[in-house]
């Protein structure tokens, strides 16, 4: 029999690092420590509890005691294809609070209230009040033709050829090098995206905007930081056109994301837009399941999975 976990602390999801890629190597858990152990035996530590998510590469191959260290420390494991763009699974971190996931489901439901927090979400993402009397389709129809114009802007700022948003997820090299970077680094903010959402407690699949879809919420959050953060990063890097844009995508994604304080952002504002429904929030069942990582003090903010 294994030795117990040691006691574990939560930290913030707002204090952690956002994201840490990992590929070609054995991930396991050594004298209690989450390492990657490479193919001559060099171990590397990874501090889990310090990566909201870990983005695993091919050529991984991930212990069940990682696996377990991965969900006490509220860490969200991801499995994605080559360069980080193809998503095949993902492992939900403990934490998620059904009354949260009723929330979002009931105000998903509710026509009237989903089209206010669909509103709000237009309104925070083009920092613009939407058309008045408009559907969700017709906001969303707007919202698309709103995007492709973003797009030929920074493609002519950075001087970048520009044929449109075209990508084939099966066939990655056939895309050209704007649409690469632009895949590496909306799939490094969906990945940071999917972790909030998780701690929080919401469904990733019950969406607003999206739908049908198992990342539609994610999708609908992300979007709103999608062209002040990572879109311009992914222009920028294609008119250098680097030798591996992939990685140089991910780099300044994640110097972004610690600069912009991201993730200490998502959490809160997606309790605001879901304010906006006008929807009272249900408060937690007195008998309701414990936290996955009881706290010893509180932390005094939603930014943590408890």
């Amino acid at each position: 029999m294994s030795e117990a976990l040691p006691d574990i602390s939560p930290i913030p999801i707002k204090e952690r690092l956002s994201l840490l890629f990992v590929e070609r190597c054995r991930v396991d858990v050594v004298d209690n420590a989450f390492v990657m152990i490479d193919k001559e035996g060099v171990r590397t530590h990874i501090p889990l509890g310090g990566i909201a998510c870990l983005m695993l590469e091919p050529g991984v191959r991930l212990s069940h005691r990682a696996a377990q260290l991965a969900a006490k420390t509220g860490t969200l494991l991801v499995w994605v294809g080559e360069g980080g763009v193809r998503l095949y699974s993902a492992g939900q971190p403990g934490g998620a609070r059904s009354e949260r996931l009723l929330y979002q489901a009931a105000i998903a439901l509710n026509e009237p209230a989903r089209l206010k927090v669909v509103r709000e979400m237009y309104r925070r993402r083009f920092n613009d009040e939407p058309p008045a009397n408009r559907s969700v389709d017709q906001l969303r129809g707007i919202e698309g033709a709103r995007v492709k114009k973003i797009y030929e802007l920074l493609a002519k700022l950075h001087g970048v050829p520009w044929k449109g948003r075209r990508y084939d997820a099966d066939d990655w090299d056939d895309s050209d090098l704007p649409n690469k970077c632009l895949s590496a680094a909306t799939a490094c903010l969906y990945g940071v995206t999917e972790a909030a959402v998780l701690a929080a407690g919401y469904a990733p699949a019950i969406g607003f905007i999206h739908h049908g879809k198992p990342l539609s919420f994610v999708y609908d959050i992300a979007d709103i930081y999608k062209f002040d953060t990572v879109v311009p990063l992914a222009f920028k890097v294609a008119a250098k056109a680097p030798a591996n844009p992939e990685r140089v995508v991910r780099l300044a994604c994640r110097d972004s994301f610690r600069e912009t304080r991201l993730l200490a952002k998502i959490i809160p504002d997606i309790e605001e837009i879901l304010h906006a429904s006008g929807e009272t929030p249900p408060k937690p069942p007195d008998d309701g399941l414990g936290p996955a990582i009881p706290n010893k003090k509180g932390l005094g903010d939603a930014g943590h999975r408890a």
